[in-house]
């Protein structure tokens, strides 16, 4: 395929790993003459799109609107071959145009195959020719606008974005928070590992739903996982929370209520509850100090709300947008997968505690 072709195209999309099919087929529903490339050069999780001369930020808008498959959607506003002076002056002339003197810039690469450059090799010269050519001051923490750069093989495709369309991790220390257990409706992926692992696991992560009464609790896959593995770990899920219950009917003053599990789809469940509040726990999240109230809010609410968890991996970064909340209950720490619901649940009890004051 020639660079010639791979430059046609005006949105570079991305998916996780084995889904731009069906990301493709989603696009290819809903947009009428409109062309598109998996796995370019092989290279799975990418979804090239175009067949039109439509805005490249319009149509990567609406590309991201059309499924939660496409993780991130970039407008190819810039394609030069993969060669770090070319790529410096095409990004600079792009910077000329939309960043100015008084604003913070960042630059990201992100690189596909074999090359005799590093990304930080050009960032740092894709860095220093816009600020030469724009003014504009370098901030990796907290930019205004970010020139990111996505090479291909021997393509590189060049978008401008603002800083705002980036998760930032907040590193400071936050208050913990609290829920309201019985109406919730958590979501969390399974852990798949070897058989005892995958059920010790479920064990854990059982137990700890049922302390806290859980409501209902999904195991929702994102892509096919070994039969073997998911049967083991939901025998451990459904073991830990009939030992956890067996114990709170015996020592409890009050009636228990058992935690119902089911298996689904994660992004087919967020469908299914979009009229819900939906919170997502990862670390690409605010600061609870800057969203506890609307937290609280959605807790709160009439309708009941739904907390999506990663597991091995994290939660597909396409559902952030259907989320109401990002939310990092630990910055700075990587909690393992059976306390991270626990940390969430006992920090969301204090933020409602003192919500009742």
């Amino acid at each position: 395929m020639e660079k010639g072709d791979l430059c046609s195209y005006r949105v570079f999309a991305t998916t996780q790993i084995g889904m731009e099919e069906i990301a493709a087929s989603y696009l290819e529903e809903q947009f009428e003459n409109l062309k598109v490339l998996t796995a370019p050069l092989g290279f799975k999780g990418i979804v090239l799109v175009g067949g039109t001369n439509e805005d490249p930020q319009i149509l990567a808008e609406r590309v991201l609107k059309a499924t939660s498959y496409i993780e991130k959607a970039f407008p190819i506003q810039e394609c030069v071959e993969a060669e770090i002076e070319s790529i410096a002056n095409a990004a600079a002339s792009l910077a000329e145009k939309y960043v100015s003197s008084n604003e913070k810039f960042a630059v990201r690469t992100v690189r596909r195959g074999t090359h005799s450059f590093t990304s930080i090799d050009v960032n740092v010269r894709v860095g220093a020719e816009v600020q030469k050519r724009t003014n504009a001051t370098v901030d990796l923490e907290d930019p205004d606008k970010v020139v990111f750069i996505n090479i291909l093989a021997n393509t590189a495709y060049i978008s401008l974005l603002p800083g705002s369309a980036f998760f930032k991790k907040d590193l400071k220390k936050k208050p913990r928070f609290q829920d309201v257990f019985r109406r919730m409706i958590v979501a969390q992926e399974p852990y798949i590992g070897d058989d005892n692992a995958s059920y010790n696991m479920g064990a854990r992560i059982g137990r700890g739903l049922q302390n806290y009464e859980i409501g209902e609790y999904y195991v929702a896959l994102t892509k096919p996982v070994p039969a073997s593995p998911l049967s083991w770990f939901l025998k451990g899920v459904l073991e830990g929370i009939e030992s956890r219950y067996s114990v709170q009917v015996k020592s409890y003053g009050r009636k228990s209520v058992k935690t119902k599990v089911y298996v689904y789809e994660m992004h087919t469940l967020v469908r299914m509850f979009r009229r819900h509040p939906i919170v997502v726990l990862e670390p690409e999240g605010k600061s609870v100090t800057k969203v506890a109230s609307r937290l609280k809010e959605l807790l709160m609410g009439s309708r009941r709300p739904v907390l999506l968890l990663g597991s091995r991996e994290g939660v597909p970064t396409g559902i952030y947008r259907f989320a109401d909340l990002i939310v990092d209950v630990a910055p700075g720490i990587t909690l393992s997968t059976e306390y991270a619901l626990p940390t969430a649940l006992g920090a969301f009890e204090m933020i409602l505690g003192e919500s009742e004051g």
